[in-house]
Parts: C-alpha cells; sequence; structure tokens
C-alpha cells in the first residue's frame, strides 16, 4: 500500500494552481470586468482604485478556491472538501471508482500539473470528484491507489519528472508494451463521423450572424451577389457551395479528430486498461479490469461503408455522461477495432460468433417502422398537391422516401440478432447507427422485460440486461418473448425462473427482477 493509503490527514492541491485558478477566474468575470472599466470611464473616473475591484475579486476567487480545496484517503473512502460559506463534503467508497482520469491543458503541462477526475457511480453532477490538480507524479500514485494498481518500474517519480513541460512526462501512463498506436492513415474516417459536422455547424452558425449582420442575406435573396459575380448563376453556385462545404466539413473533421486523439495509445499493464490521447488538451485514463464488464463495438453508416468502427468498454457504474471515458479506440479499420475487442475480451468468441435472428415478426416490425413514415409523408404530399394546389415535384420528392425506407428496413434485419457466447450476452441492433454490445453476464444484476402495444401483439418483448450502478444496460430488441425469457435463464440461472409464469400470462405492466 502507497504512503497515501497511510496518509489520513487532509492534504491540499498543489500550490502551482495558483498560478492558474486565479487567471480562470478572471476569465469567468472578463465581461464584468470589461464592463466596470468602461463604465468608469465614461463617467470619468477611470483612475478611480474600486475599478481594480474588477480584477481583485475574481483573482480573491481563485485563491480561496485553493484555500478551501483538501482531500483524503482514510478508512477506505476518497474525501473531498470544498467551500468556504457553503461547505461541501464529498465522500466515496474506493470499490466504486470505476475510471480515473488524468488531464492536462496547456498551462498544466507547462506548470507539470494533471486533474484527477475519479468516475464513480454517482450521476449527480454535485457529486463529480475532480483534483485541479496535483504533481503528475503525485496524481498517478493516487491513481494507482484508487484503481489497485502496482506502478510499473519505469513509472517516474517526483524527484523525475520535476517541473518538466515534456508531455509525455505530464501525461504518459506506465510504460508498458504499446496495444495499439494511431496511424495517421486512420484520418480518412474523420469526415465520416459526426464531429465534423457539429464544427461546421458552430461554424456556419457564427457565419450566418455575421452575414446577418452585414446584410448579405438580403442581396443573396434579390440575387445582386449571383448577378455581380461575373454572370454566374445558381446552377452555378449551388453546386460550388455545395463542394465548398463538403471540403469545409472535412478539413473541420480531420482537424477535431488530430486534437481530439493524437499521441494516442493504448496499453496494457497492472490489471487496468490505459489510454493516453489528445493535442491541445492531454488525457490518461485508466480502466480497472474488474470494471469492465464488456465492449461495445459501434459502426454508424458511414463508418460500416468504409470499412471501419469504433470501440469502447462498457464500465459498470458510469452514466451516460461519463462514458467518453470508456472509448478505447477512435474511428479506425474495422479490422483494427475487432482485435482491441478481442483482448479487452479475452475471448474471440463475442465478436466473431454469428448471431441469431429475432424471426419474422422482429423483420416485419422493422419494415413496419420504416415505411410507415415515408408512406404517411407521400400521402400528405399527395393530398397537398390535390387539395391545396402545392407543386406537383412534391409528389416524386417525397416518393423518394419509399425506397430509403425499404433498404433502411433491410439493413436493421440483418443487424438484427443476439446470442450467448462464451459467458458473455451479445446483442446487436441499428442501421444508421450499429452496436454490438458484449456483456460479461457476471455483472449483470436484473432482467427487465418491457413490451410496447405493438410489440406485444406481435408476441415481442425488449429484453435488458442491467448492471450496478449508473444507466448502463444493454438491451435485446425485438426478441421473441419465450426466447428472452430462456436468454435470460440461460445467462444468470436461478434469477428469472420465479417471474416465468408472470411473462407467460403478457400482462401490460413493465415486468422486471432483480438479484437479491
Amino acid at each position: 500500500m502507497s504512503e497515501l493509503a497511510h496518509d489520513e490527514q487532509w492534504q491540499r492541491l498543489d500550490a502551482r494552481m495558483l498560478l492558474v485558478h486565479p487567471i480562470r477566474e478572471v476569465l469567468r468575470f472578463l465581461p464584468f470586468v470589461i464592463g466596470l472599466l468602461f463604465a468608469g470611464t465614461a463617467t470619468g473616473n477611470g483612475d478611480l482604485p474600486w475599478q481594480l475591484l474588477g480584477v481583485g475579486v475574481p483573482v480573491t476567487l481563485g485563491v480561496l478556491r485553493y484555500v478551501t480545496t483538501s482531500f483524503r484517503i482514510a478508512e477506505g473512502r476518497i474525501e473531498l472538501r470544498r467551500g468556504l460559506l457553503n461547505r461541501h463534503l464529498l465522500s466515496t467508497p474506493l470499490d466504486r471508482v470505476r475510471t480515473v482520469d488524468l488531464t492536462s491543458s496547456a498551462i498544466h503541462r507547462v506548470l507539470g500539473l494533471a486533474t484527477v477526475r475519479v468516475g464513480t457511480a454517482s450521476a449527480s453532477q454535485e457529486d463529480r470528484l475532480d483534483l485541479d490538480a496535483l504533481q503528475v507524479g503525485r496524481a498517478r500514485r493516487l491513481r494507482e491507489e484508487l484503481l489497485h494498481v502496482a506502478p510499473s518500474a519505469d513509472d517516474p517519480t517526483d524527484d523525475q519528472i520535476g517541473d518538466s513541460t515534456d508531455d509525455r512526462d505530464v501525461v504518459t501512463p506506465d510504460r508498458a508494451e504499446v496495444v495499439l498506436a494511431l496511424d495517421p492513415a486512420w484520418v480518412r474516417f474523420a469526415p465520416l463521423t459526426s464531429s465534423g459536422l457539429v464544427i461546421a455547424a458552430g461554424v456556419l452558425g457564427a457565419t450566418s450572424q455575421l452575414m446577418n449582420t452585414l446584410g448579405l442575406w438580403d442581396r443573396i435573396g434579390t440575387g445582386e451577389i449571383v448577378r455581380g459575380t461575373s454572370g454566374l448563376s445558381w446552377w452555378t453556385v449551388v453546386p460550388v457551395g455545395i463542394v465548398a462545404l463538403v471540403v469545409l466539413v472535412s478539413l473541420l473533421s480531420v482537424g477535431g479528430y488530430l486534437v481530439a486523439n493524437w499521441g494516442f495509445a493504448l496499453r496494457h499493464v497492472g490489471g487496468a486498461w490505459h489510454l493516453t490521447r489528445g493535442l491541445l488538451t492531454t488525457r490518461e485514463t485508466s480502466l480497472d479490469d474488474e470494471r469492465v464488464a464488456g465492449v461495445s463495438v459501434c459502426e454508424p453508416l458511414g463508418l460500416r461503408a468504409a470499412g471501419g468502427g469504433r470501440v469502447a468498454a462498457i464500465v459498470t457504474g458510469l452514466d451516460r455522461r461519463q462514458q467518453g471515458s470508456a472509448v478505447l479506440v477512435p474511428p479506425a479499420p474495422r479490422e483494427v477495432v475487432l482485435r482491441v475487442a478481442r483482448d479487452v475480451l479475452g475471448s474471440a468468441g463475442p465478436v466473431d460468433a454469428p448471431l441469431t435472428g429475432h424471426g419474422p415478426r422482429a423483420r416485419r416490425r422493422r419494415f413496419t417502422r420504416a415505411l410507415a413514415p415515408a408512406a404517411a409523408v407521400l400521402l400528405a404530399a399527395l393530398l397537398l398537391v390535390t387539395v391545396a394546389g402545392a407543386p406537383t415535384w412534391l409528389v416524386p420528392v417525397a416518393a423518394l422516401g419509399l425506397p430509403v425506407g425499404l433498404l433502411l428496413a433491410i439493413d436493421r434485419t440483418r443487424g438484427l440478432g443476439h446470442a450467448l457466447v462464451d459467458g458473455h450476452l451479445v446483442s446487436r441492433s441499428g442501421s444508421l447507427d450499429r452496436h454490438r454490445h458484449a456483456l460479461d453476464t457476471g455483472h449483470v444484476i436484473g432482467w427487465t422485460f418491457r413490451s410496447t402495444w405493438p410489440q406485444r401483439r406481435a408476441g415481442l418483448t425488449t429484453l435488458a440486461a442491467t448492471t450496478a450502478g449508473g444507466k448502463q444496460k444493454v438491451s435485446v430488441l425485438d426478441v421473441p418473448a419465450d426466447e428472452a425469457t430462456r436468454l435470460a435463464a440461460d445467462a444468470v440461472p436461478g434469477l428469472v425462473e420465479q417471474f416465468t409464469v408472470c411473462l407467460a400470462d403478457r400482462t401490460p405492466a413493465t415486468r422486471g427482477s432483480r438479484r437479491r
């Protein structure tokens, strides 16, 4: 046990954070500070010392944040105490710690610091346990204490690290054999993800506001800009604009991918998985093997078409906001994703085994849900054309939804399935965002059988395997009711047998079972 385990005294964060917290507080109060300075200048009191309060108050708040924050490890718990007027004491048992993230922004790296973020089973933002910040060697020893990970012989000590500003000295995990490292060729998958669209949406939103301020939208609406561009017509401007938009989204996607995953390296040592990544803000995540309940292979339509995907660990006790800590492989070639999934599970069966289909009723439900909205849109278009005199081109445009819905239904049907392989419950579903989950049945603490009215009419149900803490669960969609009961009984014997009679009754209420 390290010295942290025996030191039950309250400890402060690193004093070098006094160079960071005040600056952060000034940036938070920057609009107020600027307004105060302008107000003083407008009233002719620009030289009054009270204007310094605009800077002094946030600086004081930053210092108080350091002075009033402390932590300790005592009696098998990690405790964080913060606040001056409103004191907040957060105490978490060590066995509820799921992940430990070490992050370092640019200023943290300059100062040789790292922020420790402890992922627990709590879903409350108020209960987040963040230590911002500790000396990087001290942060690593704390990580080892929280995850019960033995330090590597090559892991640098505080004396070895000192105040080094080298990125590797700040956030690189234990010097172990690299299981996976970033290949620059993977950036080809970046434009096929949603991150570029999100970034582009923000840029386009800001550009739209600027154009509106300059009155360019009015000029475009009247065709003034088009007529003034050497005789260019809309047939030229629109395709060029579309191509420019595609190029912009692609460039932003590639840039975001590199910023988020620069220096990516996945290692396994001491009973834990260690992941390091990030350019501007570096991040080191550690996942204890005992907390990893399985993996989730994600293959969105774009990545799947290009032969790519990504993989995340299923970590018990993490809610949706914390799932980013469990990402093991960024968008990468499918063979790479599957290899890492096999390594994490320690078995190839849950990743490669063929899945059992859900029968004709589930297939019919896929087609109904995909084609019904497309048919409704087509019917609405016909009514608008015949009754309201809408343009006739609405009908062929609306009719395009039928073949699209048909292709979507076929793909959803092919992607639907489940299996019980090597002690893992495997479930696959989706088309636009397809997932294949493999959950260790030893982590299942309960089952939920949920049937909507259409599902009950078709004799189908959704079987959900729940795990400890958070909102994490693995669902098997639209499985026949008798197959769902058999699957749950085989996965965890003795847990659902007492509820079999209730399930056979097919009452409308939601049925569930919990391990006692």
